[in-house]
């Protein structure tokens, strides 16, 4: 497979499995585009090995495998798969901190049993996923560290929000992404999450954790504006789409849908773009 076959199959897949991200890499310059898509291809790959292991042990192997697999691309010695081709590629044009994507696979890792003890851990978590995505992204766009402060608030809001979308699948896997401090204070059970039971105890903590995300977001945007690079950062800009829909009276995340219409998103990815401000 050439590089740009790679490219090419990384593009596909960000496209199907990550539209925000690939929608917002569309404002991109095309030179560095398929670099982004490099990235987010990757950062679904060990996004998904967290979501679809069937037991820790087999998502560890796994994501070992993609720790192998960064360190062979970083040599320019990639592994047959097209994501580490496409990683090689963008090793080889990009100077990128080696710490974020060690971060990023130890963040997925699926060996603690309460990963998330309060809020503080959570937005760590984020901050290591989503964030890191963001601060990666514009170092390909040339923009160094200048404004990783607002890739951590942007990327915070946006994994809050991707979590409470996420929780009707989360909770079909026994999984559990909300603060044990939060559900101790409901007196809200694991068992009764996994049950798919939307209590307002329940309510009440997704209402916390929207609310911290819309303050993240609100940092955010005190932040410098960060000009042609808001490319980097854009996803953020449908936080308040997503959480309008989730905090409506009377929703239910176990039977109404927490996603907007793809044409409502592309309108809010073109609009901020264009205002050069999440």
């Amino acid at each position: 497979m050439s590089v740009e076959e790679a490219f090419a199959s990384c593009e596909s897949a960000v496209r199907r499995h990550d539209p925000d991200r690939y929608y917002a890499a569309l404002f991109v310059p095309a030179d560095r585009r398929p670099l982004l898509f490099a990235l987010y291809a990757f950062n679904y790959e060990i996004a998904r090995v967290a979501e679809h292991a069937r037991e820790p042990m087999l998502g560890e192997i796994r994501l070992q495998w993609w720790r192998e697999a960064v360190e062979s691309a970083r040599a320019q010695a990639p592994i047959a798969h097209d994501v580490a081709r496409a990683m090689a590629a963008l090793f080889a044009q990009a100077r990128l901190p080696q710490g974020e994507f060690e971060a990023m696979l130890e963040a997925r890792s699926l060996t603690g049993a309460e990963p998330f003890a309060d809020m503080a851990a959570l937005e760590d978590y984020a901050d290591k996923t989503s964030a890191a995505v963001m601060r990666l992204a514009l170092r390909i766009m040339g923009a160094g560290d200048a404004h990783d402060a607002l890739a951590r608030e942007a990327g915070i809001a946006y994994a809050l929000t991707g979590l409470l979308r996420a929780l009707p699948f989360h909770a079909a896997q026994h999984r559990l992404y909300l603060p044990a401090d939060l559900l101790a204070r409901e007196h809200l059970s694991r068992e009764e999450i996994f049950a798919g039971h939307a209590s307002p105890k329940l309510a009440s903590v997704r209402r916390g954790i929207a609310e911290r995300a819309a303050a993240r977001l609100a940092s955010a945007r005190r932040r410098p504006r960060p000009g042609k690079f808001i490319a980097a950062v854009l996803p953020a800009a449908l936080v308040p789409l997503y959480l309008k829909r989730m905090t409506k009276p009377g929703f239910n995340p176990f039977r109404d849908t927490a996603d907007v219409p793809l044409p409502r998103r592309q309108w809010r990815l073109l609009h901020s773009a264009l205002r050069g401000t999440i």
